[in-house]
This record gives structure tokens, sequence and C-alpha cells, in this order.
């Protein structure tokens, strides 16, 4: 099967252009000749040339201002080069027939169901989660930037998927505070599942700027949008495990301390805890934040272990496994995605409605965090036999210290909160779900090897 996007914009080529030939040497004209061809030119012809010229300047000038001016181009938003590794112009929004497909997919079909955008609804969790709202009744729009931080073509899947399912992705980014008015205006969305963001701890060290833009300043967009609407939606959205950065106390507890961050990625994911109490405590929003842990599972992200480690044993390339000082162990507490969408269903239905009005705050608002993990660590190992065993192919192994790339030791997940507020249960072991995914991985990029799942 083939995953190619062609390109949506031809680069220019200067090698096309034609220049002169250097196989010769130009020899510029001699003063006399020069001065012979300006003898032509006395001053009668010199003033009919000046008079033609005016003429002619005269007639381009009343035609420009008879002709009716052009209607300008469609709305097309154009991501910055400055966040990510190329631009994208996403399709144009807007007009009778867009409005019609948004009120679509968002309509509510059962009595008791919300009304959500989805963020980052054409990425890993936005997918899983889209598709579990709608078959349950609940209107869904989702919203997406299609940016290229990994492999287009498997957002583009995860697209038709969500076209199958009933659900319309708008082609558009946070940052553009424009069409999340327009948004709004067309729904009065009850509630918000914020999961657009720059993903990925290791990504920050080459491209740091796009996680402010997406993480710090889409975010902050988003909430001014939601703060002025009325009524104002809940929001719940997607917070990460790595705000725990450099902590020793294990399990991580919502009422640990969150300051030392080890990657950019985890500060902005920090800023973002700090921002929504702002926006909670002074406009009333209702905000409900949740703290993932490792999440896996079909149609994930490439640049997770778990996909990346299932491609290169099938390549049978070489698989660098960290190891922590001293020898020590590398683990994380992997969640499977069917685990997560479940506490991301359960925060938006126990959500309660924001209090303010016109961004003024009306009365206290709810604010929560919770920790959505599998509460049993495993080392990454571990992980690669696992997947050895399910693909019935060895890895090619070499063991290296861990460079300080953002990356932390170990993840582990105390989810008692969740559990208590919200009923999240987790029932996924790791085989289990990997099970599921490299059943999906085969499938997708070699449906020839498909039948032998």
């Amino acid at each position: 099967m083939s995953h190619q996007l062609k390109p949506i914009v031809s680069s220019l080529h200067l090698d096309n252009i034609l220049l002169p030939s250097a196989s010769g040497k130009f020899k510029p004209p001699s003063s006399s000749y020069i001065i012979h061809r300006l003898r032509f030119f006395n001053s009668s012809s010199l003033q009919k040339l000046t008079l033609w010229s005016f003429l002619f300047l005269a007639a381009i000038l009343f035609f420009f201002l008879l002709s009716p001016p052009s209607p300008p181009p469609p709305r097309r938003y154009l991501q910055s080069t400055t966040t990510t590794t190329s631009s994208i112009i996403t399709s144009s929004w807007g007009g009778s027939d867009w409005e019609r497909r948004v009120r679509s997919s968002a309509h509510v079909r059962s009595k008791t169901g919300l009304s959500v955008l989805v963020t980052g609804a054409a990425g890993f969790v936005g997918t899983h989660v889209s598709i579990a709202l709608k078959r349950r009744g609940d209107g869904v729009l989702g919203l997406d930037n299609f940016n290229n931080y990994y492999d287009i073509a498997l957002k583009m899947s995860r697209k038709s998927l969500l076209d199958r399912t009933g659900v319309f992705v708008v082609e558009g980014d946070i940052n553009d505070a424009d069409l999340l008015r327009k948004l709004f205006d067309v729904v009065a969305f009850t509630h918000v599942m914020h999961l657009a963001a720059q993903a990925g701890v290791r990504y920050a060290m080459q491209n740091p700027n796009s996680y402010i833009h997406s993480n710090i300043a889409g975010f902050v967009n988003l909430l001014e949008v939601c703060k002025s609407v009325n009524p104002q939606p809940a929001i719940v959205w997607a917070s990460s495990s790595s705000v725990y950065g450099l902590n020793s106390k294990v399990p991580f507890s919502e009422k640990d301390r969150t300051d030392h961050p080890a990657s950019l990625y985890a500060a902005t994911k920090k800023a973002d805890e700090a921002i929504a109490h702002a926006y909670n405590y002074i406009h009333g929003l209702s905000i409900t934040g949740l703290r993932f842990f490792t999440v896996y599972g079909p149609w994930g992200r490439p640049d997770m272990a778990y996909f990346f480690f299932t491609k290169d044993i099938l390549k049978g390339k070489e698989i660098s496994v960290f190891e922590g000082p001293n020898h020590g162990t590398v683990a994380r507490d992997f969640t499977y995605i069917d685990d997560v969408v479940k506490g991301c269903l359960a925060a938006l239905d126990t959500a309660k409605k924001s209090t303010g009005s016109g961004g003024k705050k009306k009365g206290a608002a709810q604010l929560r965090i919770f920790n959505l993990g599998n509460t049993k660590p495993v080392p990454v190992s571990k992980l690669l036999s696992i997947l050895e065993k399910l693909l019935k192919v060895k890895a090619k192994r070499k063991v290296v210290s861990m460079p300080r790339n953002g990356d932390v030791q170990f993840t582990h997940a105390n989810i008692s909160l969740a559990y208590k507020e919200l009923g999240y249960k987790p029932t996924t072991d790791l085989e289990t779900g990997l099970k599921k995914f490299v059943k999906w991985y085969v499938g997708y990029y070699d449906p020839k090897k498909k039948s032998a799942w």
C-alpha cells in the first residue's frame, strides 16, 4: 500500500532560468559608436517621444480605472515556516456549504449528548476520542493543521477514517482566532477537547519555536476565544506526564511538585497548567487537565519507541536500547489508547459548566488535573522482547547510555484520584495492547501480510 503524499506546492528551480553563455568574451561598444547613434536624437525627436510616452501612459491609466477590481482570493491559512519544518496551506474555510458540514458534524444525536470541538483531531489520541464520541451520539467537529512533524500521509489516513465515521475535520490552526470565533458562531459547543499540541520530547532541541507557537500561544488563543463566547464551553485538555520531570518519588501523584522539567516540551505543558489556572480564576472557565502516560496503540505516532521499534525490527535495523546511570533500567508506564479514551470521555462527562459570561467570571469554576496511566511501569527492554515475540523476528539490539535530550529514566502514574473522580480503571496489559498495535501496523503498511493476523 502506498502512503506517499504529493507536495502541495512545487518548488522553483533556479537552474531552469536561461543565462548567457560564458564561452565567448563580451566586448563593450566603442565611445565613437555611441556618439554616432546619439546624433539621430535631435530635440524634435525627443519631444515626439515624450508626447507619445505620455499618451501611452494615460491610456493605460484610463483602462485601469474603468476596469472593475478583481475579487479577493478565498481565505487560506498559511502556517509559519518558523514553527514547522515546512509551511502547509490548508483548505479555505467559510461559505454556506462549509457551514452546513460543520453543523452536520457537530449535530448531537442523543438526548444527553455533548457538542464537542476536538482540536488535534487527526492526531493519534484525537482520532480515537473523536470516533468514540461520535459513536455514542455526541456531536463532534475536528480541527487540525496537519503539520509535518511526522508523516502527513498517516494523518490523512486518520482523516479518511474520521470522514467515514461522520466527523468533519476543519483544516486550520488553533492560533487562527478568526477561524475559532467563526466555529463558535456556527456551533454553540458545550465542550472543547483540546488535544492539539507540538508533541515529542527530543524534537524540541531542533525546533523549539514550534512548542511555544502551538503549546503556549495556541493554548492561550483558544482560551481567549472560549472565555469570550456565550455560553462558555467546559474545556478538557491534554497535559503530560512529562511535567513530573526529574521527580524521583514514585508513583507520580497530582500533588507532587512539577517545577523541574527535563525538556522544553515538559516546560510548555507545565506553563499550560499555570495558564489554565489563571483563566479559570479570572474568567470562570471550567478546565480539566489530563496528564497522559506514554499512550500507545493502533494509528499511533511514528516517533514513539513501540512504533519505530516495530518498523526497525521488520527492516532488520539496529535498535538502540537506552539504559540509565550505573546500568539503570529505563521504564515507562505504557497506557493503551482505549483506556486513555475512556478517561477522556469520563472527564468530559463529569466536567461542570463554566461560570463566566462575556469574559467575566460569575462564580467559582471547576479546575481539575488527573493522571491517566496504567500504573504498571515496564522496562523498555521488555517492550522490545514482546515485539520480537509478536513479530517473530529477533531484534538487533545495541545498549547505549541515555543521552540528555529531554527523556527521563522512568514514569509511573498514581491513578487513585482519576479512579475516584472519573471511575478510571485501565484494563489492557502491554502484551495485549501491542498485539493489537502490531496487527494494525502490518495491515496498514503491508496489506499482503494482513491475512497472517
